[in-house]
This record gives C-alpha cells, sequence and structure tokens, in this order.
C-alpha cells in the first residue's frame, strides 16, 4: 500500500486517475482521502489518494501506519511552493512512522518550458543528502529515496519510478 501525497496542485490525482483509466481529465482539488486499486504492470498497488492543501495534510499522520511506501509529488514549474514542498517533504522523512518506509519524489510537469531541471529541483528540495542512489532492497539500514522526473500528462517517467519502489513491496 501506498500513500501519494504532496502539496495540492502537483498533479497526484491526475496521476491516479492515469494508472487506474489510462486517462487525462480535469479534477477539483482532493477534498477527502481516498482509496483506490490499482495495477501498474504485474504489481498491485492499494492507493491513498491524500489531500494536498494545508487542511488536509493534518490527517496525513493518520494514513502512516498504513503505507508501505510514499509517493511525494512536486510541480515542477511552481517554484514559489518549492520552499514549502522542501519542508513538508523534510518533515515526512523525519517522521519516525515512516522511518522504514522508501520514498519516490516525483517532479511532475517536465514537459512545461518553465519546469525546473533535475538538478535545480534536488537543490530546493535538498535531496542532494537524500538520495539513495538507485538503491536496491536489501540494502540495510538505507531508507530508499529516489527522484524522478515525470510528466503524468505525456505519459512519461512515472513508470521508472514504480518499478523502482515495487522492488520494495514484493
Amino acid at each position: 500500500m501506498y500513500g501519494c501525497i504532496c502539496l495540492d496542485n502537483a498533479g497526484k490525482t491526475t496521476l491516479l486517475h492515469m494508472l487506474k483509466d489510462d486517462r487525462v481529465a480535469q479534477h477539483v482539488p482532493t477534498l477527502h482521502p481516498h482509496s483506490e486499486e490499482l495495477v501498474v504492470g504485474k504489481i498491485r498497488f492499494k492507493t491513498f489518494d491524500l489531500g494536498g492543501h494545508e487542511t488536509a495534510r493534518r490527517i496525513w499522520r493518520d494514513y502512516f501506519a498504513a503505507v508501505d511506501a510514499v509517493v511525494f509529488m512536486i510541480d515542477t514549474t511552481d517554484r514559489s511552493r518549492f520552499d514549502e514542498a522542501r519542508e513538508e517533504l523534510k518533515h515526512l522523512l523525519e517522521t519516525e512512522e515512516l522511518s522504514n518506509v522508501p520514498f519516490v519524489v516525483l517532479g511532475n510537469k517536465i514537459d512545461k518550458p518553465d519546469a525546473a531541471s533535475e538538478d535545480e529541483l534536488r537543490q530546493h528540495l535538498n535531496l542532494f543528502s537524500n538520495l539513495t542512489v538507485n538503491s536496491m532492497k536489501g540494502n540495510s539500514g538505507v531508507r530508499p529515496v529516489e527522484l524522478f522526473m515525470c510528466s503524468v500528462i505525456r505519459r512519461m517517467g512515472y513508470a521508472a519510478a514504480f518499478k523502482w519502489i515495487s522492488q520494495f513491496l514484493t
């Protein structure tokens, strides 16, 4: 089971609908958490779509005990929220209930001309020190954290992220 969490308007609900129905649709902000079962490749995932607006973030902790992995998504075009995203991600990575949970950070919307580069996003999110550089299941004492750049709308990048995280869930 994994939790898909991020700031609002990053694209997580679009991603979940793309994985479920293979379609892009306009969505209203996620107001209430909901669960979906998805199949990606040969792996079956149960997901929690948790709202990203400030009020919804208060209940993220209620779901931590139920998740085996976290997908944290950020809008690479919204530089005004990089500091906020960095603080939320830092908080999640420091949360005791998630200390053994692998994290995928998805930099979304890379199809946009004003999208941050992977290096820029790493810098802003302070991910240089947290990444495990393609860690594999079985590396004791190291929590897997990886950054993947993607475009949900263009159907690129996120499959590799789910393939990577699936090695920790089987």
